[in-house]
């Protein structure tokens, strides 16, 4: 396996320690979930077996919830084993970012987020707001959230791009239709086996007093971090901590993840011979369309998935759009 870093170097024992450890335990999960599948396998046709002895509707209707939950396990075990990107099994850290429309782009940013939420609740997993930004009238500026769990980032990776809303607009009084348009970075969180360089010149730290949730300990003390990387122009913010010594870590984190992804993608353009323009977040660069009106339809222009049950999806529903965008093999 080589060595994912930005900096020169060799790895010493205890790095190499660490990397096989932690590839060991990805593993022993996999060989654990896939040994409990097919227990679960068995035990339901013995059960089986027993009701179409017994028949007694009580017992049909159990074992009709068992096999339900038994094909969602399954159907969950089978995404699990499309991930084989080399930080899939990382946490990440998802970045929405309002784009074209204004309040409408700012509204979108909120439902955005409150959908990954909601996935996250559904799926189990821990979610961190590290940096959140208020619109000027209504919804989110910009936020930044941390998901924490297996294949986090082999989940979100599919979510990367723009996002593209149709609706009619709940703030325009006559009632007409806005397009909006909001941007989502997905990063995942690096561990210790990956060395970015930073060199502490080149960056610019500011503290200011947070503005969300927290307390009353957090809005009287400038706990909250911005950090500049004055080279690439990267600015990363984080005020979820009481510690200032907190919200600087996970602010370098962000900061890490945002650095090597965009290193990543300079040698991939490099290879492709790619012009390296970066897409900007309005009409035509989208990954995926939100209509409300005049039809219900979301559709990942990737894909061609595309799915009616629009309510359902902003509700956190969106794993079969992961599923499609795995299955091409991205």
């Amino acid at each position: 396996m080589e060595r994912q870093t930005l900096a020169p170097g060799f790895w010493n024992d205890a790095e190499k320690a660490q990397v096989i450890q932690k590839e060991h335990g990805q593993l022993q999960d996999t060989i654990k979930n896939w040994e409990a599948r097919w227990k679960d396998m068995e035990d339901t046709e013995m059960f089986l077996e027993m009701v179409m002895e017994e028949k007694e509707a009580e017992l049909e209707l159990e074992i009709a919830r068992k096999i339900v939950a038994m094909e969602g396990e399954l159907e969950l075990a089978e995404l699990e084993c499309m991930f084989n990107g080399e930080h899939d099994a990382s946490n990440a850290i998802i970045a929405i970012h309002a784009g074209a429309g204004g309040t409408e782009a700012q509204d979108w940013v909120g439902i955005l987020m409150r959908m990954y939420l909601r996935w996250a609740e559904i799926r189990g997993f821990k979610s961190d707001i590290l940096d959140y930004l208020a619109g000027d009238e209504a919804g989110t500026k910009s936020v930044t959230i941390m998901f924490k769990g297996r294949f986090a980032y082999g989940y979100l990776r599919s979510e990367l791009g723009i996002h593209r809303l149709v609706r009619i607009s709940p703030f325009d009084a006559s009632g007409r239709r806005h397009t909006s348009f909001a941007s989502v970075m997905v990063m995942p969180e690096l561990d210790d086996s990956i060395k970015v360089e930073i060199d502490d010149k080149d960056l610019r730290v500011d503290t200011y007093r947070s503005s969300g949730a927290g307390g009353q300990h957090v809005n009287k003390t400038d706990s909250a971090i911005r950090i500049t990387h004055l080279p690439t122009g990267i600015v990363v913010q984080c005020q979820n901590e009481r510690s200032q010594h907190s919200n600087k870590d996970t602010a370098m984190k962000m900061l890490s993840a945002q650095l090597y992804e965009l290193e990543k993608q300079k040698k991939a353009q490099q290879a492709e011979g790619l012009a390296g323009d970066k897409k900007g977040i309005s009409w035509g660069s989208q990954i995926r369309s939100y209509v409300l009106q005049p039809y219900r339809l979301i559709k990942d222009h990737r894909t061609d998935y595309e799915v009616g049950n629009v309510d359902a999806v902003l509700d956190g529903n969106i794993d079969a759009f992961i599923k499609a965008y795995l299955l091409l093999g991205k």
